[in-house]
């Protein structure tokens, strides 16, 4: 081991343990004694990093993976919480890594990811439809350009594709974008939306009472050393089509964590801390409030992890898999599924 290596793995340790607990004087941090704990789950079958998780009728639909080298296995795991089972479905119809996914209507759409490496050439146009009953996928109207680790959201009905990585003009090398087009299912069709402010991929999203919320993510493009994350929270409005001024900072800096949506609030956990000193994952989990446009500090997650999938079954939130260093490391993914039962909102149930 040379002794550079050696440093930057004791830079990995000490990073990974003590990322969880970094918080900012504007994060909420309940006393220790009062936070509720992670309990463990059915274990996830295919360990793997860069996994997307989507809630649809109750059950935890788990995709993606990076594979080995960016070969990407185009996993489809679905969980059952009532048997604590996990199946596998059929793959990917084109086996990717980095795609956007979100639920409408009781399927599952995919849009675009990476077929090779983490860059806008090595991405695809490809959007497509799964019916988790069926098993079936169906192909949608093709982007109009490659697009990887971008995000999707929805709002009545319609699916907003947000930022990522593009080829540049010329089909070649790779920039990060703002990009935001909107995919209507109706009529199989996309149009330009308002651009998104902050050009970002690798960032995590929500969408609540009507907008739609990126948060993090990074600014630099591919696999460069200094992966220059960012704490930046946006809100879009889709029905006036315009970006509000800039939100509530994130309590932790991160890119490729997981996230999930639940009773109106989005919550973060793990993800990536990559700076000129510093390559680790995080175990930090906070939950922004888009009502009051403030952040608290949760339970942070059993491990450090990023590429992880994270799902809101009812009131409880799930993180599964992932690697338990920053990406791009030999070490193997964790197969661990945990779940925290999470505070209720006054008035939901």
């Amino acid at each position: 081991m040379s002794l550079g290596l050696g440093r930057l793995l004791v830079i990995v340790a000490v990073t990974s343990m003590a990322a969880g607990n970094v918080s900012t004087a504007h994060a909420q941090a309940p006393a220790q004694g009062r936070l509720p704990q992670w309990v463990k789950a059915a274990p996830f079958p295919v360990p793997e990093e860069e996994l997307y998780g989507s809630v649809i009728n109750g059950k935890f639909y788990v995709l993606g993976g990076f594979g080995i080298g960016g070969m990407a296995p185009g996993l489809v795991m679905e969980y059952d919480p009532a048997g604590d089972r996990w199946t596998r479905k059929k793959d990917m119809p084109i086996k990717v890594h980095h795609q956007a996914q979100v639920p409408l209507n009781g399927k599952l759409y995919v849009f675009g990811g990476c077929l090779r490496g983490i860059s806008g050439e090595g991405g695809t146009q490809n959007a497509w439809e799964w019916d988790p009953v069926a098993d079936t996928w169906k192909a949608l109207a093709q982007m109009d350009r490659k697009r990887c680790s971008a995000v999707a959201e929805q709002v009545d009905g319609k699916i907003y594709l947000i930022g990522g990585l593009e080829p540049m003009e010329n089909g070649m090398g790779t920039r990060v974008t703002g990009l935001n087009q909107m995919y209507d299912p109706a009529t199989n069709t996309w149009t330009n939306r308002s651009p998104m402010p902050t050009s970002r991929n690798h960032a995590h999203a929500g969408a609540v009472n009507g907008k739609i919320y990126v948060l993090g993510g990074r600014l630099g493009a591919g696999n460069i050393p200094v992966t220059t994350n960012i704490d930046t929270v946006e809100e879009y409005d889709p029905a006036t089509n315009l970006w509000g001024p800039v939100k509530e900072r994130m309590p932790q800096v991160r890119s490729g964590g997981g996230w999930a949506v639940c009773n109106g609030k989005i919550y973060l956990g793990g993800g990536e801390w990559i700076t000129r000193e510093f390559y680790a994952a995080l175990k930090a989990l906070d939950a922004y409030d888009p009502a009051t446009n403030t952040w608290e500090v949760l339970t942070p997650l059993p491990g450090a992890v990023h590429g992880n999938a994270m799902g809101c079954i009812g009131n409880k939130l799930h993180t599964v898999s992932g690697k338990m260093r920053a990406g791009g490391g030999p070490d193997p993914a964790t197969a661990s599924h945990d779940v925290l039962e999470l505070p209720q909102r006054a008035g939901t149930r």
